[in-house]
């Protein structure tokens, strides 16, 4: 009778880093793309890799019935604010590519609130459903770093500044506070002394961030009619706080919202009233778009490459779930793009001329 031969051991990253002649860590950064090693090292090591057949660790676990291959992906938002945000679809489309590339899935959930997305968090470590988790919206005292921690789940904050009490959890963010001041800068110097913020949700970090942000460059530069009115989101709501506060006294001379399909929207309930954009009003999105360049003027936005963000994110968690160590990555500050949307204050407190 044939003796019975001991299953084949799977190369490890440590193989890898004994064959090729670096630290397990160098490995670990050149096999999912992060920064931090040369190209030379990185070929070497993607070469040894193949010749020792190697596979990423969550796939072969998922193959043996101990890991599920999935990462998991929650978004406690109103489900109507959502629309065409091309913000997420963009990012969502950078995290899928880095993830196809490693077969692994992505299961996707709406959550009524932080305690419902919490709930999902419990629900999918106790039926194993995903090996490492991409939080996004990051909140004031927020519960879900803690809960992620507890629950040993590998997680990636996307959005979220580096929090020093959560060292396990990688970040992935970017400088809000520098993009708003380069807003403010830009519009200041064309001349607008009355700036409205037309904001997000009052609970996100990002939006307090901005609108902390607004308040000292208006402090900085003795600005008093400057002020953030935050919403949920959606175009509904957008074009209502433009209405809103275009027929307050005095009018504000220009307007900044925190993503694309509320600027598109605050441009027609502008012209609606009678404003003309930029005459009697400019106009900041902060989310640059298709939809930016379908209105007229063209919406001056803060551009940023969303899928690379997608990208940056969904890599930090595959080196997570190697075995890699967490850390805080700050991706390019938005920059402001200028169209036909923004132009010097005009010297009045009423439209150019009144709505047909």
């Amino acid at each position: 009778m044939a003796e019975k031969r001991s299953p084949a051991r799977r190369p490890t990253m440590k193989d890898i880093a004994r064959r090729a002649g670096v630290s397990e860590s160098a490995v670990s950064f050149a096999l999912n793309g992060r920064p931090g090693v040369s190209e030379t090292t990185r070929a070497r090591v993607h070469r040894v890799a193949e010749q020792l057949g190697w596979r990423p660790s969550t796939a072969a676990r998922a193959l043996s019935g101990e890991g599920a291959a999935t990462v998991g992906f929650v978004l406690a938002r109103p489900a109507h604010s959502l629309g065409v945000d091309s913000f997420f679809l963009q990012l969502v489309s950078g995290i899928q590519e880095v993830l196809a590339e490693r077969h692994l899935g992505l299961l996707f959930q709406m959550a009524e609130d932080v305690a419902d997305e919490c709930a999902v968090y419990r629900r999918w470590w106790a039926e194993h459903r995903v090996d490492g988790i991409l939080m996004v919206d990051p909140r004031a005292d927020d519960p879900r770093p803690g809960l992620l921690d507890e629950l040993g789940l590998p997680a990636v904050v996307i959005g979220g500044a580096p929090d020093e009490r959560h060292p396990e959890l990688s970040t992935v963010w970017a400088d809000d506070a520098a993009a708003m001041a380069s807003v403010v800068d830009e519009l200041t110097t064309l001349g607008h002394r009355r700036i409205v913020h037309i904001a997000g949700l009052p609970g996100l970090a990002h939006t307090q961030r901005r609108v902390r942000t607004l308040r000292a460059e208006a402090d900085r530069r003795g600005l008093s009619e400057v002020r953030s009115v935050t919403t949920d989101y959606s175009d509904a709501e957008g074009a209502a706080v433009t209405r809103r506060v275009l027929r307050a006294a005095p009018p504000p001379t220009a307007l900044i919202y925190d993503n694309d399909v509320m600027a598109v929207a605050g441009v027609a309930a502008a012209a609606e009233l009678g404003y003309s954009v930029p005459d009697d009003v400019s106009v900041v999105s902060w989310e640059d778009s298709a939809l930016c360049r379908m209105v007229k003027p063209w919406l001056s936005a803060l551009s940023r490459d969303s899928a690379e963000f997608g990208r940056t994110a969904a890599r930090e968690l595959t080196a997570l779930l190697d075995g890699g160590s967490a850390r805080a990555v700050r991706v390019p500050v938005p920059r402001l793009t200028v169209r036909g949307s923004t132009a010097p204050a005009a010297d009045r407190d009423a439209p150019s001329r009144s709505a047909s």
